[in-house]
């Protein structure tokens, strides 16, 4: 079977960069701890610090040498079925949020009976010393909170269902 190997990352809404695995081989990513990375390709450095991460909807805030961006990933597959059309026909609808990774809950920042849009933050989720934006990804209405501030949640927990 053939396997797509194209990646892409959307910077700021506004610039697309696809990479292939060939260019994701050639490059030098040293980490600093921390969320913190250096990164090296063609020559230039540039230092990366993680702010922000949510893992389900691949999105990042990175610092790149000073300045604020946001990044949004696509896989291969998401870029092909981008390419495809198939994505502008795909309905999003959530019955809950899962935790995407181990973490402490920092706060619940909606309760039960709000209605939120797609990308509003619903929690904070403190995992590997950073604090995680957790986002609605899709518009719904709360129906119940499963975990408060301080609970510990494992990776694929359902934290908030929706009705």
């Amino acid at each position: 079977m053939l396997e797509p190997k194209t990646y892409e990352a959307t910077v700021d809404d506004r610039i697309s960069l696809p990479l292939e695995v060939t260019d994701l081989e050639e490059m030098d990513i040293l980490s600093e701890g921390d969320g913190k990375w250096q990164f090296l390709h063609q020559g230039q450095s540039f230092h990366i610090q993680v702010e922000e991460a949510n893992y389900t909807e691949k999105y990042f805030v990175l610092n790149v040498n000073g300045f604020r961006h946001e990044v949004r990933l696509s896989d291969p597959y998401d870029v092909l079925i981008d390419r495809l059309g198939l994505a502008k026909k795909a309905v999003h609808s959530i019955n809950d949020i899962k935790a995407p990774m181990p973490g402490l809950i920092g706060s619940v920042q909606v309760a039960v009976g709000q209605s939120i849009q797609k990308g509003e933050p619903v929690l904070i989720l403190e995992a590997m010393k950073m604090e995680n934006v957790i986002k609605s990804p899709a518009e719904g209405t709360v129906k119940e909170i499963l975990i408060g501030s301080g609970d510990a949640v494992e990776k694929g927990q359902v934290m908030i269902v929706f009705e």
